[in-house]
C-alpha cells in the first residue's frame, strides 16, 4: 500500500515540476499602477508670528509665590536675580535662565500684545544636580538676591 501511494505521488510531483518549467520567463517591467492623480506638495503658510497677522496672546501662568516674576520684563528680572546664565531670543520671544547651587530657573517672556515688550508669562524650575522638577516658587525664593 505504501509503495502504491508513492507511485501515485510521482505523477503529481512531475506535473508540478513541468508546470513551472513551461512558463516563459518575463523580461517586461511590471506595469505601473496609478492610484489617483498626483498632487504636488505645497508650502505651508508661515506661522502668524512671522507674518505679523493673527497675533495670539500667550497664556499667563498664575501660581502663588511667582507674583514678582510673572509680568516682569527682562530688566526687572535681572535686578531680582542678577545676570542671566542664558539669554535666548527667537523672534519676539525671550528665555532667561538663572541658576544657583540649588536650582535652575527658566523664565519665558512673551509680548502680551502685538509689538509690546516681552514680559514673563511662564516659569519652569529644576534641581541643578539632576534636572528633576522642583517647586517654582521655592526656586524663585532661593535665587533672589
Amino acid at each position: 500500500m505504501r509503495n502504491s501511494l508513492i507511485l501515485l505521488a510521482i505523477p503529481l510531483l512531475a506535473a508540478c515540476g513541468t508546470a513551472t518549467q513551461s512558463r516563459p520567463a518575463s523580461t517586461a517591467p511590471a506595469p505601473r499602477i496609478q492610484t489617483g492623480s498626483h498632487t504636488p506638495p505645497t508650502n505651508p503658510a508661515p506661522p502668524p508670528s512671522v507674518t505679523g497677522a493673527g497675533f495670539r496672546a500667550p497664556r499667563v501662568m498664575n501660581l502663588p509665590g511667582l507674583e514678582g516674576v510673572i509680568g516682569a520684563n527682562a530688566t526687572s528680572l535681572m535686578r531680582q536675580f542678577g545676570s542671566a546664565r542664558l539669554d535666548v531670543r527667537e523672534g519676539d520671544v525671550r528665555k532667561l535662565q538663572f541658576s544657583g547651587q540649588v536650582c535652575v530657573l527658566d523664565i519665558y517672556l512673551y509680548p502680551l500684545n502685538q509689538g509690546a515688550e516681552p514680559t514673563a508669562t511662564y516659569v519652569d524650575a529644576r534641581r541643578a544636580s539632576d534636572g528633576l522638577d522642583v517647586d517654582r516658587a521655592s526656586c524663585v525664593a532661593a535665587l533672589k538676591r
